[in-house]
């Protein structure tokens, strides 16, 4: 793979189409926050690559511009919103139906938001039971990857837009593993031309993305771009791919906590953690199956930042439950609580209580944000396959085949930042440090 760096990086020249299947909690989060950053009356907060510095070189040269300033990645303004839903309400009509965001905070961008209707969703009631609306489109998987994928074009062409990213904010798909039919990229196709219905909508989207040269981001736990068959196009076509599951509440915390316990040699031995929430998601998540696909993204966290196999003593005998309740009055304010029973010293155990009320789509908006020109920029340096340097965004980071991924969130934040400074041919950054202290001290 020759990836281009810095003076070969391709231009952020033109429009970028952001194309999200699922226009509900987030998508709309997303889109309402864009909109009103433009117009000046919000600010980027949570956005990485809008607030966040990078330092470059050593620490006595006071280095440190932003990432935005620093990477060549497109503006705000030059972002053009376009999706796909099974409800017909545009981007505005779904907001308020969210209610994520206030009204009085909706009208500021209302005539944006409402010139954005969904188009025609794939959509297969048996991966998401608790929903169904009349906006969907009919055929084999076959023909409506097609239907996908000149809509992809349409948009484009009238919008006039130069690049497109696509980033999967639907809701969770009933659990899946993979089969025959996602091995290859010829026995997808086959089966998708035979409506194979092993073969998901998610999976459908992404092929569809990638058909076109469109990066795909995964926001949920479903099974899709690790299956073979996509792996296999994404190499082929030379497209980036990345995800799953974007990394915003109680997974987030875990990702924060659980490597300070391991740096201090502290033992747990039982995390129980619970949510309550009543959004689209919540209502989804009833069901059985789906619950199932995130309880697995969200389990996977804490054996790979623990590593009990290096650490029996501490960790072997980690009791780790996880619970998410649909509960309707809370709307997308999720809450949720985490028992942590951990020990020091001679064993004493001591214990950890975390109550997270959070707003769900108000922590996702900007980590699709991020994700949609990271990706935008990968693509346009060549760097093509899983973006594993984005696993700082994702609960269930993809990796090559046969490699664990890191989960721990301040490895993951050194990754992405030294991927940045490489691509930019500037000097890593180890923070070894030693070199101050001849330095300064003669």
């Amino acid at each position: 793979m020759a990836i281009l760096r810095k003076d070969e990086i391709k231009p952020k020249d033109g429009k970028l189409a952001v194309l999200i299947p699922g226009l509900g909690a987030v998508a709309t989060t997303f889109i309402a926050g864009v909109f009103s950053i433009r117009k000046g009356l919000a600010k980027p907060y949570g956005s990485v690559t809008q607030l966040s510095t990078i330092r470059l070189g050593k620490r006595t040269e006071q280095r440190k511009p932003l990432i935005k300033d620093f990477l060549p990645i497109v503006g705000l303004d030059q972002i053009v919103f376009g999706g796909w839903d099974i409800f017909e309400d545009n981007a505005y009509q779904a907001a308020c139906n969210a209610a994520v965001l206030n009204r009085e905070d909706l009208d500021k961008v209302k005539d944006e938001m409402s010139a954005i209707y969904p188009m025609k969703a794939v959509f297969d009631h048996n991966y998401v039971k608790r929903i169904d609306g009349p906006n969907k489109k009919t055929g084999t998987r076959w023909e409506m990857a097609q239907a996908l994928r000149q809509d992809i074009r349409d948009f484009m062409k009238k919008n006039d837009c130069a690049r497109a990213v696509m980033v999967w904010c639907a809701s969770t798909e009933a659990y899946t593993t993979p089969l025959g039919v996602h091995e290859s990229l010829a026995a997808f196709e086959e089966g998708m031309k035979k409506d194979d219905p092993a073969i998901a909508p998610s999976q459908v989207y992404a092929y569809a993305a990638l058909m076109e040269g469109v990066p795909f981001a995964n926001g949920a736990p479903n099974l899709t771009i690790e299956i073979g068959a996509l792996r296999e196009l994404a190499k082929k076509n030379k497209v980036p791919v990345a995800g799953k599951d974007f990394k915003t509440g109680q997974t987030l915390m875990k990702t924060i906590l659980a490597p300070g316990f391991k740096s201090r040699m502290l033992g747990v031995s039982g995390w129980f953690s619970t949510n309550i929430l009543g959004n689209r998601d919540g209502e989804v998540l009833d069901d059985p199956d789906s619950f199932k696909t995130k309880e697995v993204s969200k389990l996977g966290v804490l054996d790979t930042i623990l590593e009990p196999s290096a650490y029996p003593e501490l960790y072997e005998h980690l009791f780790h439950k996880i619970r998410i309740n649909y509960y309707p009055p809370r709307g997308d304010n999720k809450e949720s609580w985490d028992n942590i029973d951990i020990f020091g010293w001679l064993g004493y155990p001591m214990q950890i209580k975390v109550n997270f009320l959070c707003r769900d789509s108000i922590l996702a908006a900007p980590v699709a944000l991020d994700l949609a020109l990271l990706l935008d920029l990968a693509q346009r340096c060549n760097m093509y396959g899983v973006q594993e340097w984005l696993s700082f965004y994702w609960k269930s980071p993809y990796t090559a085949v046969g490699l664990y991924p890191e989960h721990d969130l301040f490895i993951q934040q050194i990754k992405l930042k030294n991927t940045m400074r490489w691509l930019m041919k500037e000097d890593l950054i180890t923070h070894l440090g030693l070199d101050y202290y001849d330095m300064l001290e003669h």
